[in-house]
């Protein structure tokens, strides 16, 4: 009952590693004193601790915080990530210039044409094909640095803007990369409703092209709320439509105390379970490896909240004990749950916080 009763909030659970944030670390150190980075990390509720714990995980919590005290305390709303400085009030501006606009590829087109205006380093280009309808970061020269977390984060932003001004998350046909795949690459699984390539020759984001005649289903008022939260409503997907991982993930998730086998899940899959093991092993990926990483994301939920003991934490998770949990979440972060519990305040002092940084932008 207590997983079935979390399950709305799923996607929330989810974490990212560290090593995807660290693009963003090497942003904020190079346009903050030591200082006030630690500052935005002790705000952000990350240790510094965690950052020489290579196994270390961020919440979707800590990532929605570390952007919006980042990008306060920074005076940058992309915070360091590109060579020009995106001044506040830059994302109220784009809004302001979709809001209106008659329908999702029209909106789009204003997207990039102000970002154009914006970016020295980059470009963003629309691409209405006959079934695709894409965007796409390419280089202005070959001087432009890549960073990584400034690419995820550009198209998680092309994204979610699209999906706010339709009412809806939109389905994605696939997101490429213009970098390596990273060693942190499933992390990406739980930021896009779809195939992730890398590689690419520039970052892409592509919709079905249909998707471009959605008519726009926001009004001005609608703003405020949208650029307050922001980024919390996208920046992990909660979409399953188009993800057998995700799917796989939600199905697990629905069992108590995350009891659900292979065989069970292809058959409510409508496959069969060689099937399904043949497209879990084609994104690098097993059955057992997910359940292990949901057990891990529940596991820190858990802890961080910190209203249940590590014995009750374990059978929620399935565990025989409270033993094989400590000894499995210490192979899984490099540290103990109760070594993890100590490092973070509880749930109701990130929400205080939560309300001040909200607070300070309410003034765009």
């Amino acid at each position: 009952m207590v997983v079935a009763a979390a399950h709305g909030n799923e996607a929330h659970i989810s974490t990212v590693s560290l090593a995807l944030v660290d693009d963003l670390f090497v942003s904020l150190r190079r346009i903050c004193t030591a200082a006030t980075f630690e500052r935005i990390l002790g705000d952000a509720h990350i240790p510094m601790e965690a950052l020489t714990q290579p196994d270390y995980r961020v919440t979707h919590d800590q990532l929605v915080k570390l952007y919006q005290c980042a990008s306060a305390h920074t005076g940058d709303e992309m915070m360091g990530l590109w060579s020009r400085t995106i001044r506040e009030k830059a994302l109220k501006t784009i809004c302001r210039a979709l809001i209106d606009a008659s329908s999702i590829a029209v909106a789009l087109h204003r997207f990039t044409e102000v970002w154009n205006l914006l970016l020295d380093d980059y470009a963003l280009e629309l691409d209405s094909g006959e079934r695709t309808l894409a965007v796409a970061l390419k280089p202005r020269g070959r001087k432009a640095q890549l960073n990584r977390f400034g690419h995820m984060l550009m198209l998680k932003l092309t994204h979610g803007l699209a999906s706010w001004l339709a009412g809806r998350e939109l389905p994605l046909e696939r997101v490429t990369f213009a970098f390596s795949r990273p060693a942190f690459a499933d992390d990406y699984l739980v930021l896009f409703p779809c195939a992730v390539a890398f590689d690419s020759a520039a970052s892409t984001l592509e919709f079905d092209a249909g998707t471009g005649a959605i008519r726009v289903a926001r009004k001005r008022v609608e703003m405020h709320d949208f650029l307050v939260r922001a980024p919390r409503d996208w920046i992990f997907t909660a979409s399953r439509e188009h993800s057998i991982v995700l799917k796989v993930r939600e199905h697990i998730h629905r069992a108590p105390r995350l009891e659900r086998r292979l065989d069970e899940t292809a058959s409510d899959l409508c496959m069969s379970r060689r099937t399904l093991i043949r497209k879990l092993a084609a994104e690098g990926l097993s059955f057992q490896g997910i359940k292990d990483s949901l057990r891990r994301d529940m596991a820190i939920s858990e802890l961080s909240i910190g209203a249940k003991s590590l014995a009750e934490i374990a059978d929620v998770l399935g565990f025989s004990c409270a033993a094989a949990f400590h000894r499995a979440f210490k192979t899984w972060t490099g540290i103990t749950p109760a070594a993890y519990r100590a490092q973070l305040p509880l749930t109701a002092e990130p929400r205080k916080a939560t309300r001040r940084v909200d607070a300070n932008r309410r003034r765009i």
